[in-house]
């Protein structure tokens, strides 16, 4: 029987708009795209994107792999993007939305670092204009395929993230990043779905166990031996599985599967890893294990 999960071949020609918060990284994406072959175009205007996807022919074999890098100029952007992509969609032309954030603190950080204003503070401070960028880009942000959090990332990870969601021949089929973390730390800001595994006794109580993570074989042994922990793990993956079905359907490539505990060091590091396990185990499946907040204590 054919699988379920069977690859999906790239398209002959690949759209992706880059997009997200000003000093989010959205040029070491591009610079990255470049690397693999990308045709990358930046600060393009919304009301020529239309134009642009088409010189996408066959003598214009360059443009196959097309990324535009778009950002916020003025207030005007988010309507013109809404209808720019409106025309793409009426003209058949399929596109993905990757979208960068990072949280506010990151973000006025860098820009602080890089002695520069944000493109719309005005005559306020860099939060302001942060503010005001993201009230224009939750639709957009919604609406993204691919959301990367680059707070806690540098230029050398972020480039390393995309050259694994990027192949030579275009994007990775399914790639999931299964993440444990401290709910005391905030919920992850790129997260697609969230699962809460705080019902399992904390590891935390217990003496012995309590120096050690969730990667160590005396804590993954009391988290699976808890009332519900196995029960729980194989019902969550028998759910997901329709949704990775629906996300090969709709052309969709990537997700963030977060496991929170209060403090993102037993319960959820344990069952990342065996939920991550299992996952990988599925065809044309690609799994990536981060561990948030493991040492933040």
């Amino acid at each position: 029987m054919e699988s379920q999960f069977e690859t999906v071949k790239p398209a002959e020609s690949e759209l992706l708009i880059i997009t997200g918060m000003s000093g989010a990284g959205r040029t070491t994406v591009a610079h990255a795209l470049e690397d693999h072959g990308w045709y990358v175009v930046e600060n393009l205007p919304p009301q020529m994107l239309r134009r642009l996807t088409e010189l996408e022919t066959p003598a214009t074999a360059i443009l196959n792999k097309l990324a535009v890098v778009m950002d916020v100029r003025s207030s005007t952007f988010n309507p013109l993007l809404s209808e720019a992509l409106a025309d793409l969609t009426a003209a058949g032309v399929s596109y993905r939305v990757l979208f960068v954030d990072a949280d506010d603190a990151a973000l006025v950080r860098r820009f602080e670092q890089g002695r520069r204003p944000h493109p719309l503070q005005g005559e306020g401070r860099i939060l302001d204009g942060l503010h005001a960028e993201r009230a224009l880009l939750t639709e957009l942000r919604d609406r993204a395929e691919i959301v990367i959090d680059t707070t806690n990332q540098n230029v050398h990870t972020l480039s390393t993230e995309i050259t694994q969601l990027f192949s030579e021949n275009g994007p990775i089929v399914l790639r999931l990043n299964v993440m444990s973390f401290g709910f005391k730390y905030g919920l992850p800001a790129d997260a697609n779905y969230v699962a809460d595994v705080r019902f399992i006794p904390n590891p935390h109580w217990v003496p012995e166990l309590r120096p050690q993570t969730g990667k160590d074989d005396s804590v993954q042994k009391f988290v699976f031996a808890a009332d519900g922990a196995e029960e729980f793990i194989s019902a969550y993956l028998e759910a997901l599985k329709p949704v990775l079905e629906g996300y090969r359907r709709e052309n969709k490539h990537y997700a963030t599967i977060a496991i929170g505990c209060t403090g993102g060091k037993h319960r959820s590091v344990a069952v990342t890893e065996e939920l991550a396990r299992r996952l990988a185990q599925l065809p044309s499946v690609t799994v990536n294990v981060s561990h948030r907040d493991l040492g933040r204590e």
